[in-house]
């Protein structure tokens, strides 16, 4: 007589969870201390592993130790510079810290990496929208009686304020 289905003894149990999944199943929860160990933990028997050493330079970057983050995707950079993430979120970075032109130079190399990046497409927008508010509030330092720099400042201004508050 055939048999109708494997023993239950003998089906193989599901593959466990892998280090990524389960770092990003704890940042998801909000867990970042708990997802830094775990990060942390993986790399010390994998230091090669890209994908988690990204995910701790986003936690790292979460927790506001840009500083760490930093220097993770950047050393992504240079042993992965086919990746588009570590340019993308490096770019984030210098953004955030008023260095446009560097974040600018970040992004158009995320791109390079992978020409179809929307997240690189959409921060680039973002990084123009703050170029365009620094342009503005300069020519206004330079000219304060001119009332059209002041009211495109005061757009740029309010859309950034809005574009945050969809972030």
């Amino acid at each position: 007589m055939l048999a109708a289905a494997w023993p239950a003894a003998a089906q193989k149990a599901p593959p466990p969870p892998s280090a990524a999944t389960e770092i990003g199943e704890l940042m998801k929860a909000g867990r970042h201390d708990d997802a830094l160990k775990r990060a942390e933990a993986r790399l010390k028997d994998n230091p090669r592993d890209a994908q988690v050493r990204f995910m701790r330079g986003v936690i790292l970057a979460e927790q506001g130790r840009t500083v760490e983050a930093a220097t993770v995707f950047e050393a992504l950079i240079q042993e992965f510079p086919e990746l588009p993430e570590p340019y993308n979120n490096l770019a984030v970075i210098h953004a955030a810290q008023g260095r446009y032109e560097s974040a600018w130079r970040l992004l158009q190399q995320a791109l390079i990496a992978q020409p179809n990046y929307a997240t690189a497409y959409e921060n680039l927008g973002d990084l123009y929208l703050s170029m365009a508010e620094q342009a503005y509030g300069k020519a206004l330092g330079l000219d304060a009686g001119n009332r059209v720099a002041k009211a495109k400042l005061e757009t740029a201004r309010e859309l950034n304020a809005r574009i945050r508050e969809v972030r």
